[in-house]
């Protein structure tokens, strides 16, 4: 197999933690993202959409969508479990990775698509559109603090999950926009600091 992935980006970067946090070493191909390599006739005969991460199989199958990409080798390595052990728990992870990418990571994807150079030619950018979900942004955070505010360690509850990383890429994307976070939001950076000390974390 083969994975094809870039070193900038929330989800290539998704992927690179899960598979650090599994211990799992995969093929790589690095594609210059900045210099749309990834939109090249060639890489659009693997992937139509010209976005990565993408996932080749020996087979020839292709996946791509990074949380799909996760889930493949979830299967293929089941321990650490980053998708939850027992119904309930499955459960608790979907429902948290849904209610932080759409409530937290997507609001701040938004900003960036609507607004860098570099998604001039992928959407009808509005930079209206841009600066309300910018100012939307803080209150998706302060939301996550509330919902935190139970005590509980991670956010899908006391283990660790792929929600975390999904809250911590949404989170660098707000850091890279400069997006101010204040810091009456204890419990979202004291979780925040608590992953971002895990050793899959380090850059």
């Amino acid at each position: 197999m083969k994975l094809y992935t870039g070193k900038a980006g929330s989800n290539p970067k998704k992927v690179a933690i899960f598979l650090k946090e599994k211990g799992v070493e995969v093929p790589t191909q690095l594609f210059d993202m900045m210099a749309f390599e990834q939109r090249q006739p060639d890489f659009l005969k693997i992937n139509s959409l010209g976005t990565l991460p993408v996932l080749e199989l020996d087979d020839g199958t292709i996946i791509t969508e990074s949380v799909a990409i996760c889930r493949y080798f979830e299967e293929l390595h089941p321990a650490p479990a980053l998708f939850g052990t027992d119904p309930v728990s499955k459960a608790l992870v979907e429902m948290w990775c849904r209610r932080v990418e759409i409530e937290v990571h997507n609001v701040c994807a938004q900003v960036v698509q609507h607004s860098a150079e570099f998604f001039k030619d992928k959407v009808q950018q509005v930079p209206e559109y841009a600066q309300n979900q910018r100012a939307l942004a803080p209150k998706k955070f302060a939301w996550l603090n509330e919902e935190m505010s139970d005590g509980r360690e991670f956010i899908a509850g006391d283990f660790f999950s792929m929600a975390d990383i999904i809250g911590f890429t949404g989170t660098g994307l707000a850091q890279m926009l400069k997006i101010e976070l204040p810091d009456d939001l204890t419990h979202f950076h004291a979780w925040h600091q608590r992953i971002s000390a895990r050793p899959a974390f380090q850059s």
